[in-house]
Parts: structure tokens; C-alpha cells; sequence
């Protein structure tokens, strides 16, 4: 019988090239020089990943993580109009939707990654006495809340809404509260800062703003009152890493980031 050595030969590196490719998979990606991932992230994602950004970049030597926090209706926007993004990670799926119907992500990519709540946000001298949620539609108070179109804002109506219909509250509330706010912000991050500076009575934010926050105190909202906030998260089509992108996504939603969101204040999927 006659032996093909070179055929033999071309099995076996074959074979070799895919071990290698194969040991190059999982949660590190290939040590790369120079890559930049951007992210573009809702910003109450701000402070949970920025740390989860640095441990992504220290288990994966070359990758340097690069972030746009925003408003996720701006960041939708922004992607809409060709700005260069490798992931997107949302507040809401509405603008998670707007991007998947611009083309720009696959409709069966976004997964849920963590979850949020609504709370009311006070200073922490209260100038405002507020002691109620009923106390947000007292006159004279001095309100700010996130503009409808960011997520957090149309959270934050919801709840006036689910509010408005319940006997302890009355018809009036959603009306009486919206009579008080002094101004509708870009981000929930804004509305924090201005609560947190002394320039508004009180505000709503997520929960999870308020972790390592200084000069507040809060308000919780119940449960048959909140609304449950999903974030999606998805890499792009058209992002230039792919596997890069990739591997940050399975990173966000690994037990190792899943705990770096529980510390700031995040819930896990299906925790209600």
C-alpha cells in the first residue's frame, strides 16, 4: 500500500492550526496591539462599566475598552447616523429597537444583561420635606426629571401614570407632579447631579444611581408602582471587532461582570 506522507503532512497541520484556533476561544480574546473596543452604554451603566471595562482590558493584554455613556435615545440616534460603535448596551429596548430597525444589529443579538428600578432622589438636608411620594405633587416643589424621550423619563411617566389610578394617590397626582418640574434632562445622570447640588427638591433616578453617592437621601417607590427596567445589550454588524465585541458582550454577561453590576446597585435578570 502506498503511503501519501504529504497528504499525511497536510492533515496534520491542519489539525494543528484548528487546536490553536480553538484554544484561542473563551472569555480571552487573541493578545492583540493597539485595538480600541467602543462602547456605547447607557449612562447609568457609567460607573459599573468602567470597572468592568478595565478587567475586560487586563484579561485581554492589547484591547484598550473606549466609552460613550449617554442617553440611550442619543446613542441610538448617533448609531443611526454612522457614528463608529462596536457594542451598544441600552437602558430600554425601544432604542435597542431603533438600531436593530436600522440595520445596524441583528434582530435575534440583543440579550438582556441586568435589570433596574425607579427610586426618588432627595437631598439629604431635604429642603423640600418631602416625606411621601405623595409630597411630589405639593406646590412649590421643585422638581427635575429626565426628558420622555430617554428611557428613564418614560419610566418615571409610567409610574405617575400607574400612580394616578391608585385610590391613595388620586386622578390629580400625575398632573400635580408634572406641574413641578423645572426642567427635563438629557440623562438620569444629570437629574442626579442637580438633586445631589441642591438645585432641584427632588428627582427620579435608578436604584442603582445612588450607590457611593454622597449628599442624598431616597424615597423607595413600590413595587406596584416601579417599573422593571431591561437592559439589552448586542454587538453591532458592522463593528470592526468582531470577536473582540463578542468577547466583551459574553464578559458583561459572565459571572465576573454580572457581580461588578450587582455592587453598583444592578439586578439580575429575573429577579422579579
Amino acid at each position: 500500500m502506498k503511503v501519501n506522507f504529504m497528504g499525511s503532512r497536510r492533515l496534520v497541520l491542519a489539525i494543528f492550526l484548528m487546536a490553536i484556533a480553538l484554544s484561542g476561544c473563551g472569555r480571552r480574546t487573541a493578545q492583540i496591539k493597539g485595538l480600541t473596543l467602543t462602547v456605547f452604554a447607557a449612562a447609568s451603566l457609567t460607573d459599573a462599566f468602567t470597572e468592568i471595562g478595565g478587567q475586560f482590558d487586563a484579561a485581554n493584554p492589547g484591547v484598550t475598552t473606549a466609552f460613550n455613556f449617554a442617553g440611550s435615545n442619543q446613542l441610538a440616534t448617533q448609531i443611526d447616523e454612522g457614528a463608529p460603535a462596536d457594542v451598544f448596551a441600552s437602558a430600554n429596548h425601544a432604542q435597542m429597537d431603533v438600531v436593530v430597525a436600522s440595520g445596524m444589529v441583528d434582530a435575534n443579538a440583543p440579550v438582556v444583561f441586568v435589570t433596574n428600578r425607579l427610586v426618588v432622589v432627595i437631598p439629604a438636608d431635604n429642603p423640600g420635606q418631602i416625606e411621601s411620594l405623595q409630597d411630589l405633587a405639593k406646590p412649590g416643589i421643585l422638581l427635575v426629571l429626565a426628558a420622555e424621550e430617554v428611557p428613564v423619563g418614560r419610566y418615571s411617566l409610567e409610574f405617575l401614570d400607574k400612580a394616578s389610578v391608585d385610590p391613595a394617590f388620586g386622578s390629580s397626582f400625575r398632573g400635580g407632579v408634572l406641574a413641578n418640574v423645572a426642567s427635563y434632562e438629557k440623562n438620569v445622570r444629570t437629574v442626579l447631579n442637580k438633586v445631589a447640588l441642591g438645585e432641584a427638591d427632588a428627582g427620579i433616578v435608578y436604584t442603582s444611581d445612588l450607590v457611593g453617592v454622597d449628599g442624598v437621601a431616597s424615597l423607595e417607590i413600590p413595587d406596584a408602582l416601579n417599573l422593571l427596567a431591561e437592559y439589552p445589550i448586542a454587538a453591532l454588524k458592522d463593528s470592526p471587532n468582531p470577536t473582540v465585541a463578542a468577547a466583551f458582550v459574553e464578559f458583561v454577561l459572565s459571572e465576573t461582570g454580572q457581580a461588578v453590576l450587582a455592587d453598583y446597585g444592578f439586578e439580575p435578570v429575573g429577579s422579579r
